[in-house]
């Protein structure tokens, strides 16, 4: 935000939980945007997340390399029109090891000549991506990102309007729990001790996304590493 007193900075939530403020800039956000629209399209396009128990999950979803459903992966939209999942673009794994160096303070490793980058191929590659959108009345419960194998960091990336994102414990969705805004561009990862910890959304802040960017509402792209096979 303009005329900030004080300019935000990179924060430890917790152990192996960092916020990035602004990571993303006007262009990379814009290029983000105009490819979430693409993949929201059908088939295997943006959809409502019903749960076993019959609830409706108030944001709404794409998925790509993997189809997350409750709670489990699938290779096709199984919970939607049943189509083969789209593939996890290249740039978003690269992008998913950029955004884990970035907030570790890290230098990503060096590669043997031929073999696949980290982070865009192999074992340790980003490998999904769940895209959800909320509009100004949708939230997400607390949870953990548990059907994933792999212990890699979670990245995720926020576009258009703020919202209150909610950080907890590894043991219970209550307290203790660290509200952070999360604004248009901010990076958030977490991993390590702070894996398996809870996590939600309470508070989307309508209105308050760039207004060059063109979005109504606000999307989180989580990029994740299955370790599934």
């Amino acid at each position: 935000m303009d005329g900030e007193l004080f300019p935000r900075e990179r924060t430890v939530i917790a152990p192996g939980a960092v916020h990035v403020p602004d990571w993303l800039g006007p262009a990379r956000q814009a290029e983000l945007l105009a490819a979430c629209r693409v993949w929201a399209r059908p088939p295997a396009g943006l959809r409502t997340v019903r749960t076993p128990g019959g609830g409706v999950m108030s944001a709404r979803q794409v998925c790509l390399g993997l189809h997350w459903y409750p709670y489990a992966y699938a290779r096709t939209a199984v919970d939607g029109d049943g189509a083969p999942v789209k593939p996890m673009p290249a740039r978003l794994a690269r992008l998913g090891r950029e955004a884990v160096a970035a907030a570790y303070g890290t230098q990503p490793g060096p590669t043997e000549p031929g073999s696949p980058e980290p982070g865009s191929g192999g074992p340790d590659a980003y490998d999904i991506a769940l895209i959800n959108f909320y509009d100004g009345d949708s939230r997400m419960g607390m949870h953990r990102d548990a059907e994933e194998k792999s212990p890699a960091p979670v990245v995720s990336l926020s576009l258009g309007d703020s919202c209150v994102f909610r950080f907890g414990n590894t043991a219970s969705r209550g307290r203790p729990y660290q509200d952070v805004e999360l604004r248009s561009g901010d990076l958030f990862v977490f991993g390590g001790p702070s894996r398996q910890a809870y996590h939600g959304v309470p508070k989307v802040l309508p209105g308050t996304g760039p207004p060059e960017l063109g979005l109504t509402g606000r999307l989180n792209i989580t990029l994740r590493v299955g370790g599934l096979g």
